[in-house]
């Protein structure tokens, strides 16, 4: 596995560049690259077919720098100075343990000042080059496809904090153990809390800009399985900890063609330091496990890449809005359902049987997308207006 990125140059190209990521954030930070791209598209296409029109936003022109800009500009720029500075006179440090580093109270009170005064005088600059005599309000057109950054920072911003509750309500000991390590790690993110809060984050806004909120979805639902899908690439690379259950097994003969570790894996090097050490291992992450267990994000993986070419492939060829999200919803839900079979999770106690947090709510995320196509289908007459 490799826990860095450093880790993963150095394993692919034998190169030692340290650098203060991990691969697991890495490819979160790919998966919103790969959501935004689709996102972008579908919105361009919706645009040109006249199902999602631009919304009229009122701005003033000409006006000077006034003191909540300049304060907030400043702010904002204090933060990355103070830390920005003291990350390059310690850089080892800030390498070495780059969350831990972030999270602390230590900085550059130079940096943070110099970056501050700078940030400030610019903004201040910037709007007295475009003051005017009589400052006047405008209407500008803002289309949909322009709005993705936004969007996509109130679904991160959201899903991030719905993913942390939902994890920690499925690992509660741990919470109860460590509060401060199980809400600030940038480890363990539950997907459907991350969905759960994001959708309703992502609806609130984009009701209050005029989108057409079943068109919105439809955009997303390509979206949301193509970034699942490079997000579980990051869970097997780092190895953090979302594997399966244990896998003794011998491949079966009918699956000897793959390599044995897309069968069976100990996940040596993993980023959570599960299992025993290893021999003749240097560094922060010498643990393998003992017994090998399926490499479930694999699987995922694949099966998301599937989903998202299907979605991808009928998107033009259904016209009912909302429908191309209720049918994610559907594969979505049994990928994950089936997929729980086999994976290591907390399980809860309900009527004598044992069940997962992901179980219940794939179970309601393929009830809904039944439910989403019926109602769809029946009502296709009156959402050919919509």
């Amino acid at each position: 596995m490799y826990p860095t990125l450093t880790d993963l140059i150095e394993g692919i190209f034998g190169i030692h560049i340290p650098l203060p990521i991990q691969s697991y954030g890495f490819m979160v930070a790919m998966a919103f690259l790969a959501g935004a791209w689709v996102i972008v598209n579908e919105f361009k296409r919706k645009e040109k077919e006249g199902k999602l029109k631009a919304t009229e936003r009122k701005e003033w022109i000409g006006k000077p720098a006034n003191w909540q800009e300049m304060a907030i500009s400043g702010l904002v720029s204090f933060v990355i100075g103070f830390k920005l500075l003291y990350a390059i006179t310690d850089y080892s440090t800030f390498v070495d343990n780059p969350q831990k580093f972030i999270l602390s109270g230590d900085g550059s009170w130079l940096g943070g000042i110099l970056f501050a005064a700078g940030s400030v005088y610019l903004t201040w600059r910037d709007k007295n080059k475009q003051k005017l005599a009589k400052p006047r309000l405008e209407t500008k057109l803002i289309r949909p496809h322009e709005q993705t950054g936004n969007i996509l920072m109130v679904a991160a911003v959201s899903g991030i904090i719905g993913s942390k509750i939902a994890h920690n309500l499925e690992n509660i000991d741990d919470l109860i153990a460590n509060p401060i390590d199980a809400l600030l790690s940038f480890s363990g993110l539950s997907f459907y809390g991350g969905l759960i809060f994001g959708a309703i984050a992502v609806i609130w806004y984009t009701r209050k800009h005029g989108m057409k909120v079943l068109h919105v979805a439809d955009v997303a639902a390509p979206a949301l399985a193509i970034a699942y899908a490079v997000g579980r690439m990051g869970c097997q690379i780092s190895g953090d900890g979302c594997w399966g259950v244990e896998n003794t097994q011998a491949i079966p003969s009918s699956l000897s063609w793959l390599p044995d570790w897309v069968w069976s894996s100990h996940y040596p090097n993993n980023v959570i330091n599960a299992g025993e050490v290893m021999a003749d291992c240097a560094g922060k992450h010498c643990h393998a496990l003992v017994n090998p267990v399926f490499p479930t994000p694999i699987y995922e993986t694949t099966m998301m890449i599937v989903i998202f070419l299907v979605l991808w492939f009928i998107r033009k060829r259904i016209n009912i809005p909302g429908m191309i999200f209720s049918i994610y919803l559907i594969f979505a839900g049994f990928e994950r359902f089936f997929i729980e079979k086999i994976r290591v999770n907390n399980v809860y106690h309900i009527f004598g049987a044992e069940i997962t947090q992901a179980e219940i709510i794939s179970t309601f995320s393929i009830l809904l997308g039944i439910a989403g196509v019926i109602v769809l289908y029946r009502n296709k007459e009156k959402l050919k207006t919509y």
